[in-house]
């Protein structure tokens, strides 16, 4: 799965490097639903009751007494993450000027280095990834996504998108990466799954990243001959499919995520590699310098 002072809440998404523009004051809209930043503690509480509802109550993630008490997902990654929001205007819980029904949570990696890493970093050796980079490449990390029940729609999900492409245009980043969640602790229960991911889409020596020592579970976990791929893609949860679809790579291991209940994979999606209907819908990022992005 994939850590707010009151710093960086006023919309600004943290531009902490010279020449990056402030955010805008929003990045879309469709009909009722806005997409932008999170720009009050009060946004940034209603993303985390919606990611409380939605991977402590629906799901099988176990929460801290302090979650429990307050009814809020955080950690302490949210301090200085930005929080992309999906609000519904035509909603308003407890007086509030629309009800977030969407959130992800953005850590650039300037920002990530000013607060002692990334999240990620706890299951997947990213810091070799980054290393073996061209200097100046930008990394973005996903995490914490979710969606009310109610809003897992076309509309919703293209909003996201629709803002972290504009992030990541905004902020001229060139990879983004994160924890993707299967459901379940036990990877022989989802040897289909996992074999498929390794097999079709694991990534090149120059993009690879692997599970921490102590921690690393084998993806493939079935041979080819008998592993029913289209089943097994079938079954994989609707994030993963869309990652894949915008022309992910997939990390070496797994990592078993006992507090949520999950088997996390790591996705890695260079700007430069993304699907061109992906750019088409949601928006190209700018080239740096003419290069079009990291590149391989």
């Amino acid at each position: 799965m994939t850590i707010a002072s009151s710093k960086g809440l006023d919309g600004a998404a943290h531009s902490g490097a010279a020449g990056i523009a402030p955010a805008p004051a929003t990045f879309g809209r469709s009909g009722t639903l806005e997409v932008r930043l999170a720009r009050s503690q009060a946004e940034i509480e209603a993303s985390q009751r919606l990611r409380f509802r939605v991977f402590y109550e629906e799901m099988s993630a176990e929460p801290t007494p302090a979650m429990a008490r307050a009814e809020r997902d955080f950690d302490p990654f949210d301090e200085f993450c930005d929080h992309l929001l999906v609000i519904d205007h035509a909603l308003h819980e407890g007086g509030e000027d629309g009800t977030v029904v969407g959130t992800y949570r953005l850590l650039r990696q300037d920002v990530a280095e000013r607060h002692g890493g990334f999240y990620t970093q706890n299951e997947f050796d990213v810091a070799s990834l980054i290393a073996r980079r061209p200097a100046g490449t930008r990394f973005l990390e996903l995490g914490r996504s979710c969606t009310h029940a109610n809003y897992r729609s076309k509309p919703t999900i293209e909003l996201l998108w629709h803002g972290i492409m504009a992030y990541v245009a905004a902020h001229r980043m060139d990879v983004m990466f994160g924890c993707a969640s299967l459901e379940g602790t036990d990877p022989d229960a989802l040897a289909g799954e996992l074999s498929v991911l390794a097999q079709r889409y694991a990534a090149p020596p120059e993009w690879a990243a692997r599970a921490v020592e102590g921690r690393y579970v084998r993806m493939d976990r079935l041979p080819a001959e008998r592993l029913a791929a289209r089943e097994a893609l079938r079954r994989l949860p609707p994030l993963v499919k869309g990652y894949i679809r915008a022309g992910c790579w997939i990390g070496e291991g797994a990592v078993i995520d006992h507090q949520f209940g999950t088997t996390d994979v790591l996705i890695i999606l260079p700007v430069a590699g993304i699907s061109e209907r992906y750019f088409e819908r949601f928006g190209r990022a700018p080239a740096k310098g003419g290069e079009g992005g990291a590149g391989a």
